[in-house]
């Protein structure tokens, strides 16, 4: 049995995260996989110490649109495969997921859509969230174990974010957002930090114009769910508030495999 960290972040673009001290981070905290969200570049656009991290194999996708989107997999296991997209072109198309096969578990890196932009985007994020749990589905029905992690754009409760009153009527608190999230429960996946942390105040999300992060009015939009199945190799899972470099804050689990 090993123990293995695994880290969740929406960098809020990855060359800016750069600039922010993020190999400091990553040397320091020293995680066996890094799942990155809303990376905003191409694989090209990225220096060379960004893209070949000592002692991680790293995976990209972007999405067709330059600076927008975007997901990364910094990985010191070796998958057996990875995978950009999960096969709807409309949502592969913006750089949204990452899939990698570890064996005895699959990891989805994905940055779910934000809704605010408009009603169109509001839908495309709702299609999203059912077309992504139907391939969920498939799998764990074919007896694979899952691990999904990212920005999913949505505090699930009235404890996961500051003011749930004032945003009740905005996308990211929308009753039928939140209502996916109770069906992915339903469906069998549990909310890691939840296991071990049911404590208010625990937010990975901070408006950076208010400054609402010195006050911690924040949101909890960034997650770890894995199936029930996975659900007694979870050790533990925290939110790494300290953390700077991004409107977001790193999140994790400790996972212990068999093999």
């Amino acid at each position: 049995m090993t123990k293995k960290r695994i880290i969740s972040w929406n960098v809020n673009g990855l060359r800016a995260a750069h600039k922010k001290g993020f190999l400091d981070w990553i040397a320091s905290d020293n995680p066996d996989i890094v799942c990155l969200q809303e990376t905003k570049a191409n694989e090209d656009q990225l220096p060379v110490e960004i893209r070949e991290i000592p002692g991680y194999k790293a995976n990209f996708a972007s999405a067709e649109r330059k600076g927008y989107s975007g997901v990364a997999i910094y990985s010191k296991l070796e998958p057996v495969s990875v995978t950009a997209g999960f096969g709807v072109a409309e949502f592969d198309s913006e750089g949204r997921t990452l899939v990698a096969d570890y064996g005895e578990f699959l990891l989805y890196c994905v940055y779910f859509p934000n809704g605010k932009g408009s009603p169109e985007r509001l839908d495309y994020k709702m299609r999203f969230y059912d077309a992504f749990l139907a391939v969920i589905d498939r799998e764990v029905s074919a007896g694979r174990n899952v691990v999904i992690c990212g920005d999913v754009n949505t505090a699930h409760k009235e404890i996961d974010l500051a003011r749930p009153k004032e945003n009740s009527k905005v996308s990211g608190f929308l009753p039928m957002e939140r209502e996916w999230q109770d069906k992915l429960l339903s469906h069998g996946h549990l909310d890691t930090l939840r296991m071990f942390n049911n404590d208010p105040g625990q937010y990975t999300y901070w408006d950076t114009i208010t400054r609402a992060r010195d006050r911690n009015v924040g949101w909890r939009i960034d997650y770890f769910y894995v199936n029930e199945g996975l659900s007694s190799q979870i050790k533990d899972a925290y939110i790494l508030a300290d953390v700077l470099g991004s409107d977001h804050c790193p999140i994790g689990i400790d996972l212990e495999l068999t093999s």
